[in-house]
C-alpha cells in the first residue's frame, strides 16, 4: 500500500498559519503594533498605502534587537514572551505565540531594520515569501522599523477576497483605535497615502478617548470606576442621548488587551435598560484589571477572545458600576441612601387634653336596600342576579327584531356546496340589496388600510395584505440600485438650503467620504467637514433625516454576501430608513400608487432583507374559517 501521509514544507505550514493570523491588512497592522508595544516603545508611527495592500510600515523607538534575534524572530514559534507552559497563566504581553512575523513574512515582501542599545549599528534583513534574501548592516536609531509590501503576493486567491480600500482602511483604523485607547501613555500616529489621519500624543485616558473620537465626545462621557479584591473596572460610558443605531464605538479591554465577550456586552447593555430605545448602542470604553492567573487568553489565534476563571464576579461588579456611574451624573434615576431625611413634627403640648377616639355606627345601614323600592331579601336579590345573566324572552325578541329571521332554527340554504348569500340575505328580512351579488361587486381595485400598517386589496381569488413598510423598502431599494447601475442618471435630490453637519469620528468620516461618488448617484450628497461630513442634498422621496441616512450608510459592515456588493447593501439600509413607517395613515391614492410600484418590482413578495411583504388569503382559506 503506498504511503499517503507526508510532512508539509515549512513555507506551506506558515501560509496555513497566516490564514488564521493574517486575514486582511488590518491583521498585520495589529500584530506589528503589538510587537512595538511589547518592545517598550513610547512612540509608534504607522504608515499604510492603498489601505495596506501596497505597504504597511510600523516604526517604533522600542528596545530593538541584536543580529541573532533579528534573524530568529521570523522563525515559527520563536518568541521572547514565554519559555515554559506555565508562563501561559501569567501572560502580561500582547503577543506570545511567535506566529505573527513568520506568518506575515510567508505571504509578503518584508524588510526589517533594527538596532539594540548595546550595538553600534543596526541590521537590515529582507525576506520574500518567508526566505531571507539579503542581510546587511545599516545606520538606524535605536528601535525597529518594519515594512510589509505586496501583502498576499503569493496567495492571489486571498488577495482577491479583500474588499474595497474604504472597507479595508476602516478595519485598519479600528485596530489602530484599539491599541491607541489601551495605551494612552504612548504617542501614536497614523498616515494613509501620505495623509495624516491621527497624531495622538501621550495624555490622560479621557484625553485619549477624545483624541480618537473627536472633541465633541468630551461632553458625552460618563466616568465609571469600581474595584474589588478580584477585579477592577474603570473607563467611560456614553450618555444615552448620544447612542447610535450602529455598532463600532464599543471597546472592552482586559489588562489592556482588547477583547470581544458577548456576555459582558450584554451586561453593559442591561445597565442601559429603560434608557435606550431598541436598536440603539451606546459608546463605552471600559478597562478591566484582573490577575492574569485568573484568565485564559490562549483560546484564539487573534487573541481577541478570553475566558475568566470566575466570570460571575466580573458580571456582578460591571452592571452596578455602570448604573452607579450613570446615576451619579444624573443620567439615570438613582437613590441617595446616605442622605438623612426626617419628619417635621412639632412637639406635643403637655397641657393639651387629648380626647379618646369615638366610633360611630349607623344601625339602619343596609347595603342591599333599594332606595326606591324598599328592602329586599337576600334570596330575591340573588335570584334577580342569576336571572339577569340569562337572556330572557324579551331579550330574545329584541335580538329577533334586530336581525329578523337570521336567528330562526331553519338551516341556511346551500347552493353548489356553499352558502347562498343572496338567499341568506333575503331571509334576514333586510330591505338592502344582496351583500355579494355580481351586480354590486366593484370591478375596480379597492384598497383600504388595516391597523395603519397593512394595505389590503381584493383579487379574483381572495384578499391580499401588504406590509406597507416592507413594500416601500422594496420599491426604494430597486430604485436606488437602478441608479447605481446607471451612471448617467441620478436620484431626484432635495437640496438643503443650509447644509446639515453630521458629526463622525475619523474612521466613519473616511468611510463615508470614500463612498461619496456612488452615494451621490443614490441622491445623498456629502461634503467633508473637520468634525464629520456636511449633507448638502438628500433623496427627495422618504422621510429620513440626514443623520439617519448617514447611520444607515455606516450600518453596513462591508461584508459582501451572496454576491451583494457593499453599495447594494448600503442601498438596502437606506431604503429601510427612508421607507414609510408602520402607523402612518395613507390616502387611497397613496395606497394605490404604492401597490402599482410594488407590483412593478422584480421581486415584489420580499423586502431587501428577504422578509415577506405580501400575504394572500384565497377564497378557500376564508370559507374554511366559517366551517
Amino acid at each position: 500500500m503506498p504511503e499517503v501521509i507526508c510532512q508539509l514544507p515549512e513555507n506551506v505550514s506558515n501560509q496555513i498559519a497566516a490564514g488564521e493570523v493574517v486575514q486582511r491588512p488590518a491583521s498585520a497592522v495589529k500584530e506589528l503594533m503589538e510587537n512595538a508595544v511589547d518592545a517598550g516603545a513610547n512612540r509608534i508611527e504607522v504608515r499604510v498605502v492603498d489601505a495596506g495592500r501596497t505597504l504597511i510600515q510600523v516604526l517604533d523607538n522600542g528596545a530593538g534587537m541584536v543580529l541573532a534575534d533579528a534573524e530568529r524572530c521570523f522563525q515559527r514559534h520563536a518568541t521572547s514572551k514565554i519559555s515554559v507552559a506555565e508562563d501561559l497563566y501569567s501572560i502580561a504581553s500582547k503577543g506570545f505565540r511567535g506566529e505573527a512575523l513568520a506568518s506575515i513574512a510567508s505571504i509578503a515582501h518584508v524588510e526589517l531594520k533594527t538596532r539594540h542599545a548595546s550595538e553600534e549599528h543596526g541590521v537590515q534583513i529582507q525576506l520574500e515569501g518567508g526566505k531571507a534574501s539579503k542581510l546587511m548592516p545599516c545606520a538606524i536609531e535605536m528601535g525597529t522599523q518594519i515594512a510589509v509590501r505586496h501583502l498576499f503576493f503569493n496567495v492571489p486567491a486571498r488577495r482577491n477576497f479583500l474588499k474595497s480600500d474604504a472597507v479595508e482602511m476602516r478595519h485598519v483604523i479600528d485596530e489602530f483605535h484599539r491599541l491607541a485607547l489601551a495605551h494612552e501613555e504612548i504617542h501614536f500616529s497614523l498616515h494613509h497615502n501620505e495623509a495624516e489621519l491621527f497624531n495622538l500624543k501621550a495624555s490622560s485616558r479621557r484625553k485619549r478617548v477624545v483624541g480618537v473620537f473627536g472633541t465633541k465626545y468630551d461632553e458625552r462621557l460618563v466616568p465609571v470606576e469600581e474595584a474589588t479584591d478580584v477585579v477592577g473596572v474603570e473607563g467611560f460610558v456614553g450618555k444615552p442621548e448620544f447612542a447610535r443605531r450602529t455598532r463600532g464605538e464599543q471597546f472592552l479591554f482586559v489588562n489592556q488587551r482588547f477583547i470581544k465577550h458577548p456576555l459582558l456586552h450584554r451586561t453593559i447593555m442591561d445597565a442601559y435598560e429603560g434608557l435606550l430605545p431598541r436598536g440603539q448602542y451606546p459608546l463605552y470604553v471600559l478597562f478591566l484589571t484582573i490577575d492574569p492567573a485568573r484568565l485564559d487568553v490562549n483560546i484564539h489565534p487573534t487573541k481577541t477572545e478570553i475566558k475568566f476563571d470566575e466570570e460571575r464576579h466580573v458580571l456582578s461588579l460591571l452592571l452596578p458600576a455602570i448604573r452607579r456611574g450613570l446615576g451619579k451624573y444624573a443620567v439615570a434615576p438613582s437613590l441617595d441612601f446616605d442622605q438623612e431625611t426626617g419628619l417635621n413634627i412639632s412637639p406635643l403640648d403637655p397641657t393639651r387634653n387629648v380626647p379618646e377616639p369615638a366610633v360611630t355606627v349607623n344601625s339602619d345601614y343596609n347595603p342591599f336596600r333599594n332606595p326606591d323600592a324598599g328592602v329586599s331579601s337576600s334570596s330575591d336579590s340573588a335570584m334577580r342576579t342569576n336571572t339577569s345573566l340569562r337572556p330572557g324572552r324579551g331579550q330574545m325578541d329584541a335580538w329577533k327584531k334586530l336581525y329578523g329571521d337570521a336567528l330562526s332554527s331553519e338551516p341556511v340554504k346551500v347552493r353548489d356546496g356553499a352558502p347562498d348569500m343572496a338567499l341568506v340575505s333575503s331571509e334576514v328580512g333586510a330591505e338592502s340589496a344582496p351583500l355579494l351579488s355580481e351586480q354590486n361587486v366593484d370591478q375596480r381595485r379597492s384598497v383600504f388600510q388595516f391597523q395603519q400598517r397593512y394595505v389590503a386589496t381584493s383579487t379574483r381569488s381572495g384578499v391580499l395584505f401588504i406590509d406597507q413598510h416592507r413594500a416601500h423598502q422594496r420599491v426604494l431599494y430597486e430604485l436606488l440600485v437602478s441608479q447605481l447601475e446607471n451612471e448617467t442618471s441620478s436620484m431626484p435630490v432635495q437640496r438643503l438650503l443650509f447644509p446639515e453637519l453630521v458629526e463622525l469620528n475619523a474612521s466613519d468620516r473616511h468611510f463615508v467620504l470614500d463612498s461619496k461618488e456612488w452615494l451621490e448617484r443614490m441622491g445623498l450628497h456629502v461634503e467633508p467637514h473637520d468634525n464629520g461630513v456636511e449633507i448638502t442634498g438628500m433623496p427627495a422621496e422618504g422621510g429620513a433625516t440626514p443623520t439617519l441616512l448617514i447611520e444607515a450608510v455606516l450600518e453596513d459592515d462591508g461584508n459582501e454576501l451572496l454576491g451583494i456588493s457593499r453599495a447594494e447593501r448600503v442601498a438596502a439600509q437606506m431604503a429601510q430608513t427612508m421607507a414609510i413607517l408602520p402607523g402612518k395613515s395613507l390616502k387611497e391614492s397613496e395606497m394605490t400608487d404604492l401597490l402599482d410600484r410594488l407590483f412593478g418590482c422584480s421581486t415584489p413578495d420580499r423586502d431587501p432583507f428577504g422578509r415577506r411583504v405580501i400575504v394572500n388569503f384565497d377564497a378557500n382559506d376564508i370559507e374554511q374559517r366559517f366551517q
